[in-house]
């Protein structure tokens, strides 16, 4: 049983050298001694949960640290790759969060790993053994998402800013806090169509926008489009509506405070997929899902009663789509490109077997 689990945490903390040196690559072709320190450093960074057994104005302490870390981030990037333009210091930013990511799991199993060695507890090994396949599967995808966010892929949690660029088509709106709006007719509506601004990964922030656009009146719906974790045995690609901001992050409580204040209803159309596809290179079967949920989109608005603009929000990392119809084209090439790559490339290493590493 230690056997086994030593192999996995060997294989993550290959996987975790794998991420480092698909960041490294993308900076620089031949990196620096200096360089490597500073992204082995960075991979350690950590951001502490401010307290919260007062919940009073959690959320603001919560967004307050967000933004803390990303300008950390994005200082960090324009420190060690000043000349990429800032698509790129973008895309960079991400594949960052991921390799930290990576890093975390496998030094959490290694600490593990050793505590059962040191302890002789069964009981620790047992259940960190059913846990592995989970972890191996997690991490593989973790591994994955960093590679196709560093590089500016689009990825399973792009097709809400996908399906944003599809329907801005080649109107031209303006940038508010790495946020794209547009402002367009659809059906005979008026509608404010809000994406991460892209191609860069980014996530924007929509919510700044939706809170400033409800104060000032006149808003009859929200409509959010968002990638959705799927439950086994349903399929990838699937397409389903609802009621509520379709939002994982916390962010999302500014959005639900201001449109219950207000009264303003709020839907949502969630895209399916596994919670590993969505931080993955874009699944074929969720790009099949695009044309779909325009149609639902635009038969939302023509059968909204209720006068006044409706927002369309595709939520969402934007990595590898652009900001109008024609990069939301190029966005699904890439993508069916990047998949069919992934998959030779899956064919080759389960012929060498363990990932090659």
């Amino acid at each position: 049983m230690i056997g086994k689990l030593e192999s996995t945490a060997l294989m993550l903390e290959g996987f975790t050298q794998k991420t480092k040196q698909i960041v490294l690559k993308k900076i620089s072709k031949n990196p620096t001694r200096e360089l490597r320190e500073k992204i082995g450093n960075f991979m350690e960074f950590f951001a502490i949960e401010p307290v919260n057994l007062d919940p009073y104005g959690i959320l603001n302490k919560l967004s307050h640290l967000a933004e803390l870390v990303e300008d950390r981030f994005k200082d960090f990037s324009k420190e060690v790759a000043p000349k990429m333009n800032p698509e790129e210091q973008a895309s960079l930013v991400a594949g960052l969060s991921g390799a930290i990511t990576m890093n975390q799991i496998a030094k959490i199993v290694r600490h593990f790993v050793e505590t059962v060695k040191k302890t002789k507890n069964l009981q620790l090994a047992l259940v960190l053994q059913m846990q592995v396949p989970f972890i191996e599967k997690i991490a593989k995808a973790v591994l994955n998402g960093t590679e196709t966010m560093t590089n500016g892929w689009p990825m399973g949690d792009s097709i809400g800013p996908m399906v944003a660029s599809y329907l801005i088509g080649d109107s031209r709106g303006k940038e508010i806090a790495d946020t794209i709006v547009v402002r367009k007719k659809i059906k005979g509506r008026n509608v404010i169509i809000l994406k991460a601004k892209g191609p860069g990964g980014r996530l924007g922030k929509p919510w700044e926008i939706i809170q400033r656009e409800v104060k000032r009146g006149g808003i009859a719906k929200i409509i959010s489009i968002d990638a959705a974790g799927k439950l086994e045995g349903e399929k990838t690609g699937d397409v389903a509506e609802g009621i509520g901001v379709a939002m994982g992050s916390f962010y999302r409580a500014f959005i639900e405070n201001i449109v219950t204040e207000k009264k303003i209803p709020v839907e949502s159309i969630a895209i399916k997929m596994a919670p590993e596809e969505a931080i993955m290179n874009m699944h074929p079967d969720v790009i099949k899902a695009v044309p779909r949920v325009i149609h639902l989109v635009e038969q939302n608005i023509k059968n909204t009663k209720r006068k006044g603009t409706i927002i369309i929000m595709g939520v969402g990392n934007t990595s590898g789509v652009g900001n109008d119809k024609k990069s939301a084209e190029a966005a699904e090439k890439k993508a069916n490109e990047i998949a069919k790559m992934m998959k030779r490339r899956e064919e080759q290493e389960q012929k060498k077997g363990w990932f090659g590493f």
